[in-house]
């Protein structure tokens, strides 16, 4: 719903006037309550001053992703970027090319944020929640070491504030800065992952008392992706030596009880700007703070790249492949979730600049026959999103139905009665400001306003 981005040199300075945007919210969709009463952005207020996103679209191509653009943000390699591919899919563009192509790349300061808390924390506030636990937050960061940031959670303000706190990691921390932001090329990741030494790894699926930082064994190469399973040599391997693989599997998925054992295995992607640094860069002071006993490390590592274990594990892997494929499959998914489903032909993405080109009265499956189902499937929902005056009778008829099936298929768990049961759970709240009971009217009138026949008074 709102897009900001300031481009800088690779000194940090600006360079030229920032972008800002807001994105129309397309009738197909009911956002989070909770969402919208950190932001303050209403689906109104983006159909009042908002883009279409066809729009947006074309700008971002010819003045944001330029050739040799770094992309860099707060925690935008897991969140932010997964948005912006489906944003490119659902509208016709490459879901991929933006991030690499021409030069261009992906940066992320959070965990460059962690590593530098970890390894190197001189120069710099470090920042703790209410609970006493080290907190990593933008907001806090940049309060703490007096950076600018008037409205946390606005896409603007986030981006200066963004800017500053890497600004300030630059300054104070300069050498772990400019070799952090090298691993931005997978290739260098590589280099420190796949010598088949031990190596530190920082990460958030790691324990905070810990500054999310430990040492890693890497066990296999992942057998699909370009990647690496790694072992965390804090842990104990002998639980998990003589396990089967179907124990092994059941160790491995996610659990909600932090009590439950759970095989410490994690895989490392080399395209997700990964914070990886040889062992050297632990000097005394860092153990010491992080705890690592080495002997403790090399004790575990002895038992963990065991040829049995490491052939156990793989099998794992597979069933849990196996499992989320299916689960897949099982669900009844929009085409506009199947982004992941494959890779889009050559020969339809040449078809791609023509129907941005096209006007909406030549938006139809027989000016454009593409060759992948999910592309035909698509266009309609592009015209009527982006073009919704255009639509003839039959049209705007599909377009409704369409809408329908998105927001009330599910009974009791569609996403319009939990939409209205979260709004209802959220005024109950004591203590409301005028302000966030205001959002919450406005969001009861848009849901009302998009599913009439429904929601009335």
């Amino acid at each position: 719903m709102q897009f900001a981005g300031q481009r800088v040199d690779l000194d940090l300075n600006p360079i030229g006037e920032p972008h800002n945007f807001l994105i129309t919210l397309s009738e197909d969709v009911l956002p989070d309550p909770d969402a919208i009463l950190i932001t303050g952005i209403t689906p109104q207020k983006t159909r009042a001053e908002g883009l279409t996103e066809a729009e947006f679209l074309k700008i971002f191509h010819t003045e944001v992703a330029t050739p040799d653009t770094i992309f860099c943000g707060f925690n935008t390699v897991r969140f932010d970027d997964e948005f912006m591919r489906f944003l490119n899919y659902r509208n016709f563009y490459d879901a991929y090319e933006w991030q690499w192509k021409d030069g261009r790349s992906r940066w992320d300061l959070l965990d460059v944020v962690r590593m530098t808390r970890a390894l190197r924390p001189d120069g710099i506030k470090w920042p703790f929640d209410s609970e006493g636990k080290p907190a990593n937050r933008l907001e806090l960061l940049a309060s703490i070491n007096k950076l600018s940031h008037d409205n946390a959670h606005d896409a603007l303000s986030d981006v200066g504030a963004t800017i500053d706190l890497a600004r300030l990691i630059r300054d104070k921390q300069p050498k772990l800065f400019e070799y952090l932001l090298k691993l931005r090329d997978k290739k260098e990741v590589a280099k420190v992952v796949s010598t088949g030494q031990l190596f530190v790894y920082t990460s958030g699926k790691y324990d905070g008392q810990f500054e999310k930082t430990t040492i890693v064994s890497t066990l296999a190469n992942h057998p699909d992706k370009k990647g690496v399973f790694v072992y965390d040599l804090r842990q104990d391997p002998t639980p998990f030596l003589k396990m089967t693989p179907e124990e092994l599997a059941a160790a491995w998925r996610w659990q909600p009880d932090p009590e439950q054992l759970r095989l410490p295995v994690k895989t490392l992607l080399f395209n997700r700007c990964p914070t990886v640094a040889p062992l050297g860069v632990l000097d005394d002071a860092s153990k010491q703070r992080l705890k690592i006993d080495m002997k403790v490390i090399q004790k575990h590592r002895g038992h963990v790249e065991a040829k049995p274990f490491v052939d156990n594990l793989l099998k794992a892997q597979k069933l849990l492949d196996k499992e989320q494929q299916a689960r897949l499959f099982a669900d009844e998914r929009s085409v506009d979730a199947q982004l992941y489903d494959n890779f889009i032909p050559d020969s339809d993405k040449r078809l791609f600049p023509k129907l941005h080109d096209a006007k909406p009265d030549e938006l139809s499956a027989e000016t454009f026959k593409f060759s992948d189902s999910r592309l035909g499937h698509l266009l309609p929902l592009y015209k009527a999103r982006n073009f919704p005056k255009s639509l003839d009778t039959d049209e705007r008829a599909a377009w409704e139905r369409h809408c329908s099936d998105m927001l009330m298929s599910g009974g009791e768990n569609s996403r319009a009665v939990l939409f209205f049961k979260r709004l209802e759970e959220a005024a109950a709240r004591s203590h409301l400001s005028d302000e966030k009971r205001f959002l919450l009217e406005e969001l009861q009138l848009y849901g009302q306003s998009v599913l009439p026949d429904v929601y009335e008074d």
